[in-house]
């Protein structure tokens, strides 16, 4: 009588131990309908339907938060649409799933270009290469994106206006 609660708390300890590890997937197993969403929203990409895109990959981060693939779908949208800040902040996302992932820091390298934050994207380079060990297009496309530097109207906002001219 005395043990019963005892004996009930450690079975119930038991119970939640095991059941909290069942069904659980491996990080690296992403949700195959996650790859599906995200697979129709880079067709949609492909053929310049952003919104569609968009939506078909935010779906697939829904099914399965952990599909880096889909916020790297998501940063590609938001740089074809002129948004780099938005992209550099979805390609963040991807490197906190995956801090090693070529694609996400080179994707992120050219749209910190595209912002006129070309030292930043120097230092993405160069974790592309250490990532990559050998030479990846990713390093390549990134590396061609620098020497071409930022767009120019990205560069006309960064210059500060003339002061206007005293008349006397």
């Amino acid at each position: 009588m005395r043990l019963t609660p005892i004996a009930l708390s450690v079975a119930l300890a038991f119970a939640t131990m095991a059941s909290a590890g069942h069904g659980q997937r491996p990080d690296d197993q992403i949700e195959p309908r996650s790859i599906a969403l995200m697979e129709q929203g880079e067709a949609l990409l492909a053929a310049g339907k952003y919104d569609a895109a968009t939506d078909m990959l935010e779906t697939a981060l829904v099914v399965d938060p952990r599909n880096r693939g889909a916020y790297i779908g998501l940063a590609r949208v938001a740089q074809a649409q002129k948004l780099p800040g938005k992209a550099i902040g979805l390609y963040a996302e991807a490197l906190k799933i995956e801090p090693n992932d070529v694609n996400a820091l080179a994707g992120q390298g050219e749209a910190l270009v595209q912002r006129g934050a070309v030292d930043r994207a120097r230092a993405n380079l160069e974790k592309v290469k250490q990532a990559c060990k050998q030479a990846c297009p990713q390093a390549t496309s990134l590396a061609a994106a620098i020497a071409k530097g930022p767009p120019a109207e990205t560069l006309a906002a960064q210059r500060p206006e003339p002061a206007p001219k005293a008349s006397n």
